[in-house]
């Protein structure tokens, strides 16, 4: 599929996040996150205009590049034109928090089997893992209304996340809320592996909880992890990795 670069008419800034967040895309299809055409990652373009670039409806994760991306504003109305259609009703989530949360840089939501499956479980994540420690000292729930079409639910998906960078989505899925396109994936390759490791513990004998001290003192191991760079330290490797693989997402 040829698309024609745009990296001519938008700002260096711009195609700096067109090509992370295209990178960001193909990483969630490499690892068995998408689902199908569903599901949106969204990223806030700098400035006071409220401008954000999300997926082309209709393309498989694989499949977005750079220039394919759109950008549309806070009512998903695109910007700039492009033979793709967008999904308004599939940005009701990401609008209602990029309209509360000025840190949010991006907005990541997935569908994933060991996600759904933990969502749907009436204890949530549980803290047997160190994986779940970084997960439950930042994590909200929002209650399963239907699919999010309607803006009446926005002020209780608001609510429920409040300053967490966690959602778990009853019966849904799962969100994470970054900074930036690097923070927001590193959260949910967290956030991901730590519904497998649960639904995998629990096909197995019984379970040991980690100590709640530990629970309450993780944010500076999180910093001590990552050079105190959070995504940032992580994401040149996840682009060594997908330039190996196929770099047509900068395109």
């Amino acid at each position: 599929m040829h698309i024609p670069s745009v990296k001519d008419q938008v700002s260096a800034q711009e195609w700096q996040l067109r090509v992370d967040l295209a990178a960001c895309y193909r990483l969630v299809a490499a690892y068995g996150w998408s689902d199908l055409i569903f599901t949106h990652i969204s990223a806030r373009l700098p400035g006071d205009e409220h401008h954000f670039l999300i997926n082309p409806y209709g393309l498989l994760f694989e499949e977005i590049t750079a220039s394919s991306l759109i950008k549309v504003d806070q009512q998903c109305n695109k910007l700039m034109d492009s033979p793709f259609p967008v999904n308004p009703a599939g940005f009701v989530i990401h609008s209602a928090i990029h309209a509360v949360r000025e840190d949010a840089g991006c907005v990541l939501h997935t569908h994933t089997r060991a996600g759904v499956a933990v969502s749907a479980q009436a204890g949530g994540v549980l803290p047997i893992s160190q994986q779940s420690t970084f997960v439950l000292a930042s994590l909200g729930y929002h209650s399963y209304e239907g699919v999010a079409l309607r803006d009446e639910e926005k002020p209780r998906l608001q609510a429920d996340l409040g300053s967490a960078n966690h959602l778990m989505l009853r019966n849904h899925g799962l969100l994470t809320v970054g900074a930036s396109i690097p923070e927001a994936f590193l959260l949910m390759y967290n956030f991901e592996s730590t519904c497998q490791i649960q639904i995998s513990a629990q096909a197995g004998g019984e379970l040991t909880q980690v100590d709640p001290r530990i629970i309450d003192g993780v944010g500076h191991a999180m910093r001590t992890q990552s050079n105190g760079i959070g995504g940032a330290f992580a994401w040149p490797a996840m682009l060594r990795k997908l330039d190996r693989m196929d770099s047509s997402f900068r395109n």
